[in-house]
């Protein structure tokens, strides 16, 4: 909800909004449950890149030994949890991690702003 808020003031189109809300709960409840050590927190970063072409969201935490899958594998059909980074790469035009500095490791994904195809913000 402050994602969305926050780049609604952006006034970034409504899908991308839409998208970044989804892609920012799922890598916080990721770096929450998966990269936190006692006593340490997770960073959020949310900008566009050069050229105001994509919008960039990164989730660093404090567990760079654990890296996630860049190929995510469906869970079980019974299983409760593990879908989460099948939802990015469904959401996200691009995403990936990338190491360090020590201990930490950064999740990223990028929601494209202009499509390459007309030129014109979606």
């Amino acid at each position: 909800m402050l994602t969305g808020a926050h780049l609604s003031d952006w006034d970034l189109p409504y899908g991308v909004v839409a998208n970044a809300e989804h892609l920012v709960a799922e890598l916080a409840a990721n770096a929450a449950t998966h990269g936190r050590l006692p006593g340490r927190d997770f960073l959020l970063d949310l900008r566009t890149t050069e050229g105001d072409s994509a919008l960039r969201i990164e989730v660093t935490d404090t567990r760079g030994d654990r890296l996630p899958s860049l190929h995510a594998q469906p869970p079980s059909s019974d299983s409760e949890s593990g879908r989460g980074l099948l939802l990015v790469e469904a959401l996200a035009d691009r995403w990936g991690v990338t190491p360090g500095p020590v201990p930490r490791k950064t999740v990223w994904a990028e929601l494209d702003l202009v499509p390459e195809s007309s030129g014109r913000p979606r």
